[in-house]
């Protein structure tokens, strides 16, 4: 059984539990059944997944990519991440606001966030590894990072000190993107995802 333990943003953005066998010899647990999440209104096909490994105060975001639409499910596996969301949807009532919540290696739990929202993360423990499926394949020239402290977002991260790459320290503001032509890709009257199935 795989479950959607909250939606977020009319059910954009989700928390899901998957079903965990535990005991004294370790745990199973299907991180991804193609009917399942169809089940879900998730997505089944994947184009790519990544995995990542960062130190305690690593921010990675909030990054997202225009073209091809990239939407993901992450999890963590080794330690525990504050991961966010963020509405990047033109016209939408919720445009530019976040959601954030704990993942870990202990509590099994994954989040989709659709291409339309931005996306990041703060290591909490010593160190974390952080994996993704993509529904898109990188694309450099349209990978797309967004200020993690940009004030018109608010962010409430839960660690002051942070490292982030010069990439993202050099991120553009949420106010510029708006600005820019290439925002309209991403609109609260054309985006909108599949049913979701609240359990």
């Amino acid at each position: 059984m795989m479950r959607i333990e909250s939606s977020h943003f009319g059910g954009e953005v989700v928390v899901i539990a998957p079903q965990v066998f535990e005991d004294e010899r370790g745990f199973f647990v299907e991180s991804f059944h193609a009917d399942k999440f169809r089940d879900l209104g998730l997505p089944a096909e994947f184009a790519q997944d990544n995995h990542s490994r960062s130190r305690r105060g690593v921010l990675r975001g909030l990054h997202f990519q225009y073209a091809p639409p990239m939407a993901k499910i992450m999890r963590v596996t080794l330690g525990s991440a504050f991961l966010v969301a963020v509405d990047l949807r033109k016209g939408s009532p919720t445009l530019g606001q976040w959601y954030g919540t704990v993942l870990s290696a202990e509590n099994y739990k994954m989040m989709w966030a659709p291409a339309s929202f931005a996306r990041g993360f703060c290591v909490l423990t010593d160190w974390a590894e952080v994996q993704y499926k993509c529904t898109s394949v990188y694309d450099g020239a349209t990978d797309t990072s967004i200020r993690y402290d940009d004030p018109d977002i608010g962010v409430e991260w839960p660690l002051r000190e942070v490292q982030v790459s010069e990439r993202d320290r050099r991120a553009i503001s949420f106010a510029d993107w708006l600005a820019s032509p290439l925002s309209d890709c991403f609109r609260y009257d054309t985006v909108s995802a599949p049913a979701r199935v609240h359990v």
